[in-house]
């Protein structure tokens, strides 16, 4: 698995299209943050590009990495490889792809700038995401043979959990105001990586009048620790949730 995974690693990272996405998010994070005159909203300019842009690109990057490497899976498959070894060391070297990407863009000028236990959650919770939707990406390849459509799954899904989600959580919320539906709507808010991420973040910012629906809930249920401590075991069940689900599919793919 090692020699699979620093494969992918070195192929990925000598990529013109992430070395400039890279460089495309340390520029941003620096401007951002030299220019804020407070961290907190320095903080909050970059989740939001942390919520919207790193999951679009490691998805649609990922997706499309996977479909284009079918010729180097076959090769892998006919080797003497288990099919769980190389589907496990593709998402490794993916996710490491994407967290190092990530580190370099944002999480470095983060430590240089925002208070160190603050950073590093924000850092962590950025890595989270990486791996989410690097295993989101592996669950849409495996079970579409189209690379067109399942490239439109994968901006399917991003727009569905960054866009859609919390209009059907208000839409909902609005429709069932009568009913006291507050705890069904905790549950609901974990089917969402995105919103997830950004409640940790807010909570510990403690900044109550952007909370948002779904972030409020989270605080008055269960705290701002506990609260970013469950987001925590939410976004590691939407790391394996997915990823298991995909091994399963391609231990028997036909390929």
């Amino acid at each position: 698995m090692r020699k699979i995974i620093k494969y992918i690693l070195i192929d990925i990272l000598k990529n013109k299209t992430l070395l400039g996405y890279t460089f495309l998010l340390l520029g941003i994070s620096l401007t951002v943050l030299q220019l804020e005159d407070s961290t907190q909203k320095g903080l909050l300019t970059l989740l939001n590009l942390a919520l919207y842009l790193v999951p679009l690109v490691t998805l649609t990057f990922s997706t499309t990495y996977i479909y284009n490497s079918a010729e180097f899976i076959e090769v892998l498959v006919s080797q003497p490889n288990q099919r769980n070894t190389i589907w496990i060391g593709l998402f490794w070297g993916l996710s490491l792809s994407f967290s190092i990407s990530f580190f370099l863009g944002i999480g470095i000028p983060v430590l240089f700038f925002i208070p160190f236990y603050l950073g590093i959650l924000f850092i962590g919770i950025g890595l989270s995401l990486c791996f989410v939707f690097v295993s989101l990406a592996m669950v849409v390849s495996v079970y579409t043979k189209d690379k067109a459509k399942g490239l439109g799954w994968s901006l399917l899904v991003w727009m569905g959990m960054s866009i859609l989600f919390d209009g059907l959580l208000l839409f909902l919320t609005y429709q069932l105001s009568e009913y006291p539906i507050e705890k069904y709507m905790v549950g609901f808010v974990m089917l969402n990586p995105i919103d997830l991420a950004r409640i940790a973040i807010i909570l510990k910012l403690d900044i109550s009048a952007i909370l948002g629906y779904s972030g409020a809930l989270f605080q008055s249920y269960f705290g701002s620790t506990f609260g970013i401590a469950l987001s925590g075991i939410s976004l590691l069940i939407w790391i394996i949730l997915p990823l298991t689900l995909s091994i399963r599919k391609f231990r028997t793919k036909d390929l």
